[in-house]
């Protein structure tokens, strides 16, 4: 479910730290500088104490105080509410995609300065979030991806395309997730059949992609929203084709179990968290550091090998080798969520996802 998979994967950020500040941890140190850092509790909490905070402790002297986010939206209430009342729980949170654009809408998130992120040149442009008039509102922190899998005592040849969703050989053999907001089957469905997710830019095309979607039903052995229940039905044949999560899928190979994770020929779906600036922070300055720290292609690579996320930086500025980068990411251009009608249609795409789909 994506509250888990934000959970596991929104939590982390590659950057890089101007030499300047590199030279002076020192004075920094000496001035008691200190950040508060909302990230997803348990394993990437975890990955994060460990991994990532104590090498950007020591680089800079700023001490880092990790702070576990609840999942979904709750997290984004609490700031607000403590917005609201001049107080930051956290100075920096990572944040969803979604949960960043309805933090837009209230000015939550205090712009940032890309004079102060050299280092937000070596993101790919699709990781920085923008306000509607160009305002910096957030840095691409981490990214994952969901994929077409299967088990493979079943299906011994992977699937090139997701259209293998569609096909009648694969009655009540699919597990998808289970809601319009984290399956973003309307942009796979829009992608394989449409020609782009652009087709989802009127309410007719919506529906006719829904009208689509809706071809996959008799295919479809479990909507999930539980991750752990479709990986088990996975592993044992059960339900052996399905979308999952790429990083979890190649762990659970890599230990031995029947499953591979495919990127079919119209691209995996990728999703990612930012890093974003309350408005309440009085740590501007220290949250610009560790930002462009976190934007390091060194830092990205050390995600992508401990944690499992895909780098937001270009590929080329990476020392990940190729089964490295193939653990975790692809070179095929990926289906990126349509975030902006996720929360500006919210209401009428989940109706027609329980009429259409899973009523």
């Amino acid at each position: 479910m994506i509250k888990t998979a934000v959970n596991r994967r929104t939590v982390l950020a590659a950057g890089a730290l101007g030499t300047a500040m590199l030279a002076m941890p020192t004075v920094l140190r000496a001035q008691d500088k200190s950040l508060k850092i909302g990230v997803y509790g348990g394993y990437f909490k975890n990955s994060f104490d460990k991994n990532i905070f104590p090498e950007f402790t020591k680089a800079t002297g700023i001490a880092v105080e990790s702070v576990a986010e609840p999942t979904g939206e709750a997290w984004l209430v609490q700031l607000e509410q403590a917005a609201k009342a001049g107080a930051a729980p956290a100075d920096i949170s990572m944040m969803s995609q979604v949960a960043m654009i309805k933090g837009q809408s209230t000015e939550l998130w205090t712009p940032l300065d890309t004079a102060k992120l050299p280092n937000a040149t070596n993101l790919l442009d699709r990781f920085i979030n923008k306000y509607p008039d160009g305002r910096i509102a957030g840095i691409g922190a981490v990214a994952w991806y969901i994929t077409l899998v299967t088990n493979t005592d079943v299906y011994k040849e992977a699937p090139t395309s997701w259209q293998a969703f569609w096909d009648p050989a694969n009655t009540d053999k699919l597990g998808l997730l289970a809601l319009v907001s984290n399956s973003f089957l309307l942009e796979v469905t829009a992608k394989t059949f449409f020609g782009g997710t652009n087709a989802l830019d009127t309410e007719e095309g919506i529906l006719k992609v829904f009208d689509k979607l809706a071809e996959v039903k008799p295919n479809v052995r479990l909507w999930y929203r539980d991750e752990a229940q479709f990986e088990q039905a996975l592993k044992s044949g059960e339900i052996p084709m399905g979308q999952y999560y790429h990083d979890v899928t190649g762990l659970a190979a890599s230990e031995g179990h029947p499953v591979r994770s495919t990127f079919p020929k119209e691209g995996g779906i990728q999703d990612s968290g930012c890093w974003a600036l309350s408005r309440a922070s009085k740590k501007a300055e220290e949250a610009h550091i560790f930002i462009n720290y976190m934007c390091q292609p060194a830092i990205q690579a050390t995600l992508s090998r401990k944690v499992g996320t895909a780098p937001t930086v270009k590929r080329e500025l990476l020392d990940l080798n190729e089964k490295e980068f193939a653990a975790v990411s692809s070179d095929i251009e990926p289906i990126l969520p349509r975030y902006d009608l996720l929360t500006s249609k919210a209401d009428f795409l989940n109706q027609k996802w329980t009429e259409l789909i899973v009523g």
